[in-house]
């Protein structure tokens, strides 16, 4: 009788900075006879070190790092291993953090709600070489991918409009004047399709352009 063949196991690396989350990929992953952790990472250059050291079959990355944002370190591993399979963990459920994450060369997007439901079929479909997006997430990418972004000035004014700020006290803090404040926010409602300025920072949260914590 000849002896089973060694399974060959899918090597992952995770990226996030809090352990609960690690622990919960690590509880997922123990004892599936396909896969196994060659390294956990806390911060972005973190996980770009690991990677080098480790080359892992796929890479679970975080969209908020402490250091620098989950599509940075995506950039920049990719830039020398252009074929990495990496899988985006984050909270997110707009269109807009899951474009930019699709962009920057990840090949699935998974909510950490789901973790405990789509983990694992997540990452045998990545190591296959299939991408992955949520249903609701592919609806709203698709439903804004003819929108105009928001430019990086439109971004900062909607950000000081979320701290309370009013287009005088936003104009002073950016040396602008209070006209092109207003001209900026006038696009920005346009774009994001808002009737005024609140309801353009609930939309842009909602997309995921920014949190009110950041």
């Amino acid at each position: 009788m000849e002896p089973k063949a060694a399974v060959q196991k899918i090597r992952i690396l995770v990226v996030d900075d809090h352990q609960m989350v690690r622990d919960g990929v690590l509880a997922s992953v123990k004892g599936q006879p396909d896969m196994e952790i060659v390294g956990e990472a806390t911060c972005g250059q973190e996980a770009v070190t690991q990677f080098f050291q480790t080359r892992p079959d796929v890479t679970l990355m975080d969209l908020r790092l402490p250091d620098m944002s989950g599509h940075e370190a995506i950039t920049q591993i990719r830039e020398t291993f252009p074929n990495a399979r990496i899988i985006v963990l984050t909270t997110y459920q707009g269109d807009v953090q899951a474009v930019k994450a699709f962009k920057a060369g990840a090949m699935a997007y998974l909510l950490k709600s789901s973790l405990r439901k789509d983990l694992l079929t997540t990452i045998r479909a990545v190591q296959a070489g299939r991408k992955v997006i949520p249903p609701d997430i592919a609806v709203a990418m698709a439903s804004y991918v003819a929108d105009d972004e928001l430019s990086a000035r439109e971004l900062q004014i909607l950000r000081h409009v979320a701290e309370g700020l009013s287009n005088k006290l936003i104009a002073d803090r950016l040396s602008l004047s209070p006209d092109t404040v207003k001209s900026h926010l006038a696009n920005t409602m346009a774009k994001l399709n808002a009737n005024d300025r609140t309801h353009a920072v609930t939309i842009a949260i909602k997309r995921g352009y920014f949190d009110l914590d950041v």
